[in-house]
């Protein structure tokens, strides 16, 4: 692809997943340049390979010159990004973002960004229960998804250059979902787990818990240590979805609790059957 080999990058929010992407890029040969909020994030960057300059302002030079601009911003940030500083961007500039939600952020943005430059949002399924630049490791995309969420205002050339993105940064499988269907799915994959390991941790404070529990416990909690700015800010950009989620879970729990009452062991077993025959779709090849 011709753009790899001349494209200059900005990565907006120098965290976990912006460093990973800048990691990646930056092996790939960009020139990677980044926005953060701290400078002590710019610093470890800039002292570690990770871009190739940066700062904690944005800079019209630095800016204007991105050929491509990724945002790894929180859904607020980001619209706030784009309301104050777009006039900074080149014309011609494609512009993507790693946002968790986006039937509010997707239209909002196109809405108000000007005609002569495109965003195409995406969402890399990615991440880890650990934050900054220092964490991020761009081998956390290899295994995972990556889903492109156009719009009517996209171009098929943006959809393509998207999805681009996707393969050369080395994910599994590049999916594409409009900002609706993602966030119901994401709503169900993402969200309600989370809601599901927080309920977890919270529903019990017996501190002498962790001298017994054994694998089953720490996997199915391994997402509670959770960055409660920014989920709580998703949960609530997606209330609806979620929350429908979250009765459909109540439900097939209670059918649970009522097998168990009932002593109905044939019907947990079904159940049972059913959960390792849905399972296997997940199992990895």
């Amino acid at each position: 692809m011709e753009w790899i080999s001349k494209s200059k990058i900005l990565i907006v929010g120098l965290g976990l997943m912006g460093g990973s992407y800048a990691k990646a890029l930056k092996r790939l040969g960009y020139h990677v340049s980044a926005l953060g909020r701290r400078q002590e994030s710019i610093d470890y960057a800039l002292a570690h390979g990770i871009i190739d300059e940066g700062g904690t302002e944005p800079d019209p030079a630095l800016v204007g010159s991105a050929d491509a601009v990724i945002f790894a911003l929180y859904p607020g940030v980001f619209k706030h990004w784009i309301r104050e500083h777009q006039a900074l961007l080149k014309p011609g500039a494609m512009l993507t973002d790693v946002t968790g939600v986006k039937r509010c952020v997707v239209y909002e943005i196109q809405e108000m960004l000007r005609p002569d430059v495109e965003f195409i949002a995406a969402h890399p399924m990615a991440g880890r229960e650990v934050y900054g630049v220092e964490n991020s490791d761009d081998r956390i995309f290899h295994e995972a998804n990556y889903i492109v969420t156009p719009t009517a205002k996209n171009t098929p050339e943006a959809v393509e250059w998207c999805r681009s993105l996707g393969q050369i940064l080395g994910f599994r499988k590049v999916s594409i979902l409009s900002p609706e269907e993602h966030d119901e799915m994401i709503g169900f994959l993402s969200q309600l787990t989370h809601c599901i390991a927080v309920a977890l941790m919270t529903c019990s404070d017996n501190r002498h818990l962790v001298d017994y529990t054994g694998d089953s416990f720490r996997d199915l909690t391994r997402i509670a240590r959770i960055n409660d700015a920014m989920w709580s800010e998703l949960f609530l950009l997606n209330k609806e979805p979620l929350l429908r989620q979250m009765d459909l879970f109540a439900a097939e729990f209670g059918q649970l609790r009522e097998l168990l009452a009932a002593e109905d062991a044939e019907g947990l077993r079904e159940k049972m059957r059913l959960s390792t025959a849905r399972r296997a779709y997940f199992n990895k090849e």
